[in-house]
């Protein structure tokens, strides 16, 4: 597992997530956060700021595309979930660590793979930051569940 040498820095305005090691820039990808802006309220499906960390990393395994309902996997003849916003292929459930943001892990904040690829790099989300699948389980496998996470402006 890595250290707390390990970061990622997840810029909105740039829609883009940087995965950092001892300061030198490990990999880069394009994300969407969400479509309803900034903020910490509870159901505003709003992406909150500041600082956070990997509370659980859910999915190892699962093949990419998977969808996830209550962080569990579904099966082939399991009902899909009431929302256009799949959950899929991996989980990086955030635990937020400013007085602001302490609500996150409660909001269902995730890093997360999702159907939309082709919304990526736009503001589209419900609160959680998207991944394209590959990504995401690239990223899942870079990162442990003590890697701390910044989300700024």
């Amino acid at each position: 597992m890595q250290s707390g040498r390990t970061k990622i820095d997840i810029s909105l305005k740039d829609q883009r997530l940087i995965l950092t090691r001892d300061g030198e820039n490990v990999r880069s990808y394009p994300i969407s956060s969400s479509r309803f802006g900034i903020g910490t309220e509870e159901g505003s499906n709003k992406t909150p700021l500041g600082n956070f960390r990997i509370a659980e990393r859910i999915g190892h395994g699962a093949a990419p595309g998977t969808i996830f309902k209550s962080r569990v996997p579904l099966g082939p003849s399991d009902p899909l979930p009431e929302t256009e916003d799949f959950v899929t292929t991996r989980i990086l459930w955030l635990d937020g660590l400013d007085e602001e943001n302490v609500n996150t892990r409660g909001r269902f904040i995730y890093i997360h793979g999702t159907k939309h690829e082709d919304k990526i790099g736009t503001a589209d989300s419900h609160g959680c930051i998207r991944m394209r699948n590959a990504d995401v389980i690239e990223l899942f496998d870079l990162v442990d569940e003590t890697t701390q996470v910044v989300i700024r402006e």
